[in-house]
């Protein structure tokens, strides 16, 4: 439907992989459009008195609140319903966002999260009534250790940016215990956004190293940049290019040998599960995006979680509580005097706890051989795709992929058909579009990773929409360029939403 549409219901027709997407899409005010004046879908009982004392002060009261939405309980069940039919999610169709692995998790997983013993558990109930939710936290912990070829781990940190941040600080503690913080942290054109910002939030100074014509890390760019300065390199590995960094144990003894440590940023976990350990490559720590990782549903608004894990030197400066166990018993060390070399601790309570039941659940239904057919999975699915592609759209690094893989827009570049104007077709093939313009290192980039969770056919027909996108690009390309035009909304103003947003809703606005 046109932006602007009176309300009500439009036909769609937009072909997909799981057949063509027809139906009823409604165009849905805003709630403050809804209703009319007095409308209310609650009833309440009546205010008896209130004992003296416990009244709201009189100048804390009103009658009313001017300009909120009035509207009856089907009102508000039907406009959240409806609001909710606009969202895409990995429950709805593909969502191959690059960097992100935006897969489908397992509903028993779910389930599980949401055993009264663990989502009712208060954090502050007693150990000898948490027993099972800290043996469970414990045996993550180990499994962690264990998958990332590491000595320790810390669960606390809230999704994968706090986990950077964590690890940074265990490693700038590190540093000072040995009387010297340092001041420069190095960090490859091919990292995560994040690992700069994680840096200079503990102090450093970002230093960072050109990759090479192979979209890899080469040592000696290492060795040029590295000296007694250098905290810490941070690397993504497989990096986002979805190329494996195979100079890894070279550049980590490079490090080692000038006192710096290696972190690992391990948000693409998803290609090594069962097959590599980055402990095993010269890591000295390594977050997880359990989140991306495990089994919770990503894309949902959080909560996330970003264990760290780390070797043993640098075990005694994680943050606290840590969960031990004592004979058959199990508790959470609390106490700074217990870890005198704790960098103390970084949220509330135990982690997202909801977040460990779900990966615990998913590792063990998995076993090891499961953990490696989902990274093997994951990769072949991406070279899967690769190979449809190659041809239709520019690869510009020959080298193998792992678990994405970035192609991009030179190859339409003569018609004028820009990354942007492909991601916006897609919608109208009925699939979410990938990440596009990142990594920074490739101009147009077009990421993508399908992950070890979609079929055969769910790939073909996605290759078969960008295929057919590419061929429009030649025979009509301004089609593309005003794409989309399926959905509720066709394509928006991006630059003026930035601009100039509407921060404020009032009386008779119409926003279009």
């Amino acid at each position: 439907m046109e932006k602007g549409a009176a309300p009500g219901a439009a036909g769609v027709d937009a072909p997909g992989a799981g057949g063509a997407v027809r139906g009823i899409a409604y165009e849905e005010p805003l709630v403050f459009e809804h209703g009319s004046r007095g409308r209310c879908g609650v009833s309440l009982p009546e205010v008896g008195p209130v004992p003296a004392g416990d009244e709201i002060p009189a100048s804390l009261r009103r009658e009313a609140v001017d300009g909120l939405p009035e509207l009856s309980e089907l009102e508000t069940v039907r406009h959240f319903t409806r609001l909710s039919a606009w969202n895409h999610g990995i429950d709805t169709g593909f969502y191959p966002l690059g960097s992100c692995t935006m897969k489908y998790n397992p509903k028993s997983s779910e389930a599980l999260a949401r055993l009264p013993g663990f989502a009712n558990l208060h954090p502050l109930a007693a150990p000898e009534l948490s027993q099972g939710v800290l043996e469970l936290m414990h045996g993550l912990e180990r499994a962690l250790t264990e998958i990332a070829g590491m000595d320790a781990t810390t669960l606390t940190p809230a999704a994968g940016a706090q986990g950077e941040l964590c690890g940074l600080m265990v490693i700038r503690a590190w540093h000072q215990a040995h009387g010297n913080p340092r001041k420069k942290v190095l960090i490859p054109d091919t990292a995560h956004g994040t690992n700069p910002a994680s840096a200079a939030l503990n102090g450093y100074t970002c230093v960072q190293l050109a990759s090479g014509p192979d979209g890899r890390l080469h040592p000696e760019t290492v060795a040029e940049a590295m000296d007694e300065d250098v905290a810490a390199i941070m690397i993504t590995n497989p990096n986002t290019l979805g190329i494996f960094e195979s100079h890894i144990a070279e550049i980590a003894a490079i490090v080692h040998a000038k006192g710096g440590l290696v972190y690992g940023d391990g948000a693409n976990m998803n290609a090594l599960l069962g097959t590599a350990r980055p402990g095993d490559m010269g890591f000295d720590v390594i977050q997880y995006n359990l989140h991306k990782t495990f089994a919770t549903p990503h894309g949902g608004g959080g909560p996330g979680s970003g264990p760290v894990a780390v070797k043993a030197a640098l075990a005694p400066f994680l943050p606290l509580p840590v969960v031990v166990k004592e004979g058959e018993d199990y508790r959470l060390v609390t106490d700074p005097k217990e870890r005198p070399q704790t960098i103390g601790k970084l949220r509330e309570f135990w982690g997202n706890v909801g977040m460990f039941v779900r990966a615990w659940a998913i590792i063990r239904e998995y076993g090891p051989e499961g953990l490696t057919a989902t990274s093997q999975l994951a990769v072949l699915n991406a070279n899967y795709v690769r190979a449809a592609l190659q041809g239709t759209y520019n690869l510009p690094y020959e080298t193998d992929s792992l678990h994405e893989v970035v192609f991009d827009d030179k190859a339409q570049k003569a018609t004028g058909v820009t990354t942007m104007d492909v991601a916006k077709r897609l919608i109208d093939h009925g699939f979410h579009p990938p990440t596009i313009y990142f990594p920074l290192v490739v101009h147009g980039a077009l990421m993508i990773e399908p992950t070890e969770t979609e079929s055969k056919e769910e790939l073909d027909g996605f290759v078969s929409a960008m295929k057919a996108i590419a061929e429009e690009a030649v025979r009509d390309p301004e089609a593309v360029k005003a794409s989309p035009q399926k959905p509720v909304r066709a394509r928006l103003d991006e630059t003026r939403a930035a601009r100039k947003p509407v921060l404020r809703w009032v009386p008779g606005m119409k926003v279009e």
